[in-house]
């Protein structure tokens, strides 16, 4: 059985005006005609039943995932009283997935990237479903880079390979790497040993539980305290006393940079976590001066700028590297530079 995990409970401060405490970037259309939770969805459903899909959040953004995906049962919402990263996170999704079926295999997926070339997804998406069905094996997807980026994390694969499963190649993880400084990330790139950590796992919902049992013991007894009352009156007091005291802690950080059995499949497939407003630049078409325009703009002797409004007018006159995002409360005018220090 191949079951879905969408981690949704993300705040998207770094697209303040449009995303907002209450309606975070996931459930906005950013890129394409529908938002990007739903996107994510409809992607997983290329390859296993709404039923086989669970998405965890947090109580606020809930009934938002039940009127954007109306055909997800409301059982397989799962509410984390409190955020403590994708370590407890994956953990708990573990606990549901495991009640379908022990040996499941879990497509863990963020809820709010792009990916352009869906058809090249899948097919990625197969090949690390057929390595985690292979044995106890905790698969990743990298993306191939195309820049120096610094806000990413990097993973670094063994590049001889003779494992190739549906024409991909799947490499053995040397070490998972946490965002470089722009030098460094030149040298990554320029190596070819390195690939984008995307963020996305695939296994089977034994392995990662048998992982988290070796690596993260605390996280694993306070799993088994939630497993033992699943069906209790109690479930919630356990699941909020459990959660209170876990360490936030990343599944990277947490299993995937301890553990021995990690591969990673390279794909190439138009992936990007539209993690702040420049990178809007990557996703749609720039004018003549390098701008990205959306809405109603009058840009003169402006360039590479990105602005996006609504119907009312804005108009920009001798202005560069600027980003502008205007909502129906709210005005944002930052330079580019800055961009990364947008909290809200």
């Amino acid at each position: 059985m191949i079951t879905g995990v969408i981690m949704a409970g993300g705040k998207g401060e770094r697209f303040w005006p449009k995303s907002r405490v209450k309606m975070p970037k996931q459930f906005l259309n950013l890129y394409g005609n529908k938002t990007m939770i739903q996107q994510t969805v409809d992607r997983l459903k290329k390859i296993m039943p709404v039923e086989n899909i669970f998405v965890v959040t947090n109580i606020d953004y809930a009934a938002i995932i039940s009127e954007q995906i109306p055909d997800l049962p409301t059982e397989n919402i799962l509410i984390e009283p409190m955020a403590k990263n994708t370590a407890a996170c994956i953990g708990l999704a573990a606990l549901h997935t495991e009640r379908l079926d022990k040996d499941s295999i879990m497509v863990v997926v963020p809820s709010d990237h792009v990916i352009k070339d869906e058809e090249a997804y899948i097919e990625i998406l197969k090949t690390a479903i057929e390595k985690a069905k292979a044995g106890d094996n905790l698969v990743t997807i990298g993306i191939k880079p195309t820049r120096p980026e610094t806000g990413y994390g990097y993973i670094k694969f063994r590049k001889m390979t003779k494992e190739i499963i549906n024409g991909n190649p799947v490499h053995k993880v040397e070490k998972f790497v946490e965002k470089p400084g722009y030098e460094v990330a030149v040298r990554y790139v320029e190596s070819g040993d390195y690939l984008w950590n995307s963020g996305m796992f695939i296994w089977k919902t034994s392995s990662i539980l048998r992982a988290i049992e070796k690596y993260m013991p605390e996280l694993y007894k306070a799993l088994e305290n939630i497993r033992e009352n699943f069906d209790s009156e109690d479930i919630e007091r356990v699941l909020y006393e459990g959660y209170s005291k876990l360490e936030s802690i990343s599944i990277d950080y947490g299993v995937m940079e301890k553990a021995k059995n990690v591969y990673v499949v390279p794909g190439d497939f138009g992936w990007d976590d539209v993690g702040s407003w420049t990178s809007i630049e990557r996703l749609y078409e720039k004018d003549e001066n390098g701008n990205v325009i959306r809405g109603n703009v009058v840009a003169v002797d402006t360039k590479k700028c990105i602005i996006t409004g609504g119907e009312k007018l804005i108009a920009t006159l001798g202005i560069e590297d600027v980003i502008i995002v205007d909502t129906d409360d709210a005005l944002l005018i930052c330079s580019k530079d800055k961009v990364q220090n947008v909290r809200y």
